[in-house]
């Protein structure tokens, strides 16, 4: 079985805030980072959502952790496990406003940031099933600006790199 991380981003939604009454910030899309291997975003940028509904990008992805090939991201995970205080050991998640076609001259934008933290995952040995996380605003950790569902399934993945280090 090859061990992986699953990761899927369904739907985001977004609470009244300075993001809502930003014109400039019109469509928004994902990025999925884990610490510095990976990159994955949302294909698609989506409309801002208004008023209390939702946007959905249904996106998934699969991170490989697997011994064979994936030696760097195997060892991420094991530090995270053996290491208590790492800081970095969430998967990070940012809200991106995506400038419209005719303002190219604007800069792609991270206006927010949500955190799924691998380490819980462990210690509560549960994934993150279509859960609501909220996302913080970019200029300011404590304001929660929306909710984003997303699924994280690493549970596994975990498990068999915590039975490998038993072994060291």
């Amino acid at each position: 079985e090859i061990e992986k991380i699953r990761i899927k981003i369904t739907s985001l939604g977004l609470t009244e805030s300075r993001i809502t009454a930003d014109e400039t910030i019109q469509q928004l899309f994902v990025e999925c980072k884990l610490n510095n291997f990976l990159a994955e975003e949302t294909p698609l940028s989506l409309p801002k959502p208004t008023g209390g509904q939702r946007i959905h990008y249904n996106y998934s992805t699969v991170i490989n952790v697997d011994k064979k090939d994936n030696h760097a991201e195997r060892e991420y995970l094991k530090s995270i496990l053996l290491k208590p205080d790492l800081p970095a050991d969430s998967l990070k998640f940012t809200v991106v406003s995506d400038p419209p076609e005719d303002e190219q001259d604007l800069e792609c934008e991270d206006i927010g940031f949500a955190y799924v933290s691998l380490k819980e995952i462990f210690q509560k040995q549960r994934d993150i099933i279509d859960q609501d996380i909220d996302v913080f605003d970019s200029q300011d950790a404590s304001a929660v600006i929306g909710k984003l569902t997303v699924t994280v399934e690493a549970l596994n993945a975990l498990r068999s790199v915590h039975e490998e280090c038993k072994n060291y």
